[in-house]
């Protein structure tokens, strides 16, 4: 299937995830001590961040006019919708900021290259972090599918505190609202200060 728009998506058209409880072990525990390739071509140790920090994880992001990585994608239940959750948490930055997150990240198994283009091409105001080994993935347990022989993480977003996860959303469903939510939680539960 060709690729023509990754933001224009009928959501009612496609499979939502269900809760499949994969993330239920998450609230907790703590981040492990591993560096992850960003972005913007530095070594991100999540466990040593201060303060409040967003991690939204998805399967892989596409490329306009590509073909997807099966013909099926859009009917695999949470793995359409990459861009568009990517997109909004862009949009959204600066009131993401405001509301109380330190930090904000984006998390996919996809390779550094293909991220750094990604993030060049969306214009976004914060690194992505490549998790290629599934080093994090493997630590934390993070939910996962299978898709074409690729290990690739289910859509969540992550909330921690001082290398602390505090909150969890998963399954995530739309993906382009998944920044909302976040916004909203964190106005609702702002750290003292």
């Amino acid at each position: 299937m060709n690729q023509k728009n990754l933001l224009e998506v009928d959501w009612s058209k496609i499979p939502a995830p269900t809760d499949d409880g994969a993330a239920k072990h998450l609230v907790g525990m703590v981040i492990p001590p591993l560096g992850l390739l960003a972005t913007d071509d530095t070594s991100v140790m999540l466990s040593e961040l201060p303060g409040r920090t967003v991690v939204f994880a998805y399967p892989r992001t596409g490329e306009p006019g590509k073909i997807s990585l099966v013909d099926d994608w859009d009917m695999i239940p949470g793995a359409r919708g990459c861009t568009p959750q990517t997109c909004s948490f862009r949009d959204l930055f600066a009131e993401l900021k405001a509301a109380g997150a330190g930090q904000v990240f984006g998390l996919s198994t996809q390779d550094n290259v293909y991220q750094t283009e990604m993030a060049s091409r969306l214009h976004l105001p914060f690194p992505v972090l490549s998790d290629e080994k599934l080093a994090l993935t493997r630590a934390l347990n993070l939910p996962t599918m299978e898709v074409a022989g690729l290990t690739l993480i289910k859509r969540l977003a992550l909330i921690f505190d001082d290398g602390v996860i505090t909150h969890v959303f998963y399954p995530v469903f739309p993906p382009d609202r998944n920044a909302g939510d976040v916004l909203a939680w964190l106005k609702k539960n702002r750290v003292q200060s």
